[in-house]
């Protein structure tokens, strides 16, 4: 009987070596399932308030001092563009107020983090993957990204982002700091899923449509999706980025005739950002334009003559307004003068838009 106690001992200790192991994976397993990054004192200092029931984000009563927008157009960031929009919230650069930011993204890592954190008025940062639609639904997650004061959205595939967002806690989260008055930014994709109507680039390539493609064929490969982030400062519009280096206004022409022809709108007004440049977007629809390069303020705002499926895109002067980094637009009460005209026969731009 004695020479079993070892035997069992040994069996014991084996058992628990393989639950505990057991539980460590499922535990990996837990995390691995997202990831996230942070930096800072603690995410919820300042827990937000529920969104208001209210279907209009204009009826909010903003407990912060915005809402503002900032949409980069890719390439490196405009520092400057976030630190305003972090002011902005903050309700000032000499606020005392300290604001929790959150980046979000569907893939990469956390570079955003130290660079944000070492703003002015910054308590904490924190970065977190999305993957898909189940991570996008959970409750820690809506938890963390609701009390948030900004959110900025990384560059990266706006389809992703948006099969695996669109509809979930998630974005009802994101919808949420904008309701109490924070601030939302992005660059490249993260910009572009801000509008009111997105090229969502689903149908295409990786690398995308690109002007001749679009001009040519407005209906190939081109899809849309609407009614994701509603910013009431963005009704009518479509953002496009990296605009400059890769020659898009002919993409973004072909865009706008889309949403006419489409019967979407009957005026859609386009917003082009460079690289390296940033649209400031403020609380009264007051854009200012920050960085290297120009932003470009493109309205359609009649039936294009021709835009159907396998033929060439025929539309007749846009009305464009470039904006150089220091000056203003205002989205509200767009200005009656200072733009030029263009116009696209068949596929064709009739001379240099930019």
């Amino acid at each position: 009987m004695t020479k079993a106690f070892p035997s069992i001992a040994r069996r014991l200790k084996s058992t628990g070596i393989k639950l505990l192991k057991m539980g460590t994976f499922l535990i990996t397993r837990f995390i691995a399932s997202w990831k996230r990054y942070f930096l800072g004192d603690t995410v919820d200092v300042r827990p937000s308030p529920s969104p208001s029931p209210s279907p209009s984000f204009d009826n909010a009563r903003p407990s912060l001092a915005g809402p503002v927008l900032t949409l980069g157009g890719g390439g490196p960031d405009v520092d400057d563009a976030i630190q305003w929009m972090i002011n902005q919230v903050r309700g000032g650069s000499n606020s005392g107020t300290r604001v929790n930011v959150v980046v979000l993204r569907t893939n990469g890592n956390h570079d955003y983090n130290r660079l944000i954190y070492a703003m002015k008025g910054v308590n904490s940062v924190e970065t977190l993957l999305i993957r898909n639609r189940e991570e996008a639904n959970k409750a820690e997650i809506y938890e963390k990204v609701r009390n948030a004061d900004v959110i900025f959205f990384a560059g990266g595939d706006q389809c992703q982002y948006i099969r695996n967002w669109k509809d979930t806690k998630l974005e009802a989260a994101v919808k949420s700091v904008y309701l109490k008055g924070g601030g939302i930014g992005g660059t490249s994709a993260g910009a572009m899923i801000q509008s009111d109507c997105v090229y969502d680039a689903c149908a295409s390539s990786e690398k995308g449509i690109e002007t001749r493609d679009a001009l040519d064929d407005p209906y190939r490969d081109i899809t849309f999706t609407y009614n994701f982030f509603n910013w009431s400062n963005l009704k009518g519009t479509i953002v496009d980025t990296h605009f400059d280096r890769r020659q898009r206004m002919g993409r973004i022409m072909a865009f706008i005739a889309r949403q006419i022809k489409d019967g979407v709108s009957n005026s859609v007004l386009g917003i082009a950002v460079s690289e390296s440049t940033s649209v400031l977007v403020d609380k009264n629809g007051l854009v200012k334009v920050m960085g290297r390069g120009d932003a470009y303020f493109v309205l359609g705002n009649h039936i294009p003559e021709v835009c159907e499926p396998r033929k060439p895109l025929t539309f007749s002067n846009y009305k464009i307004w470039k904006v150089r980094s220091g000056d203003t637009f205002n989205l509200r009460n767009r200005p009656t003068s200072g733009y030029y005209l263009r116009s696209v026969k068949r596929g064709r731009i009739d001379s240099n838009p930019y």
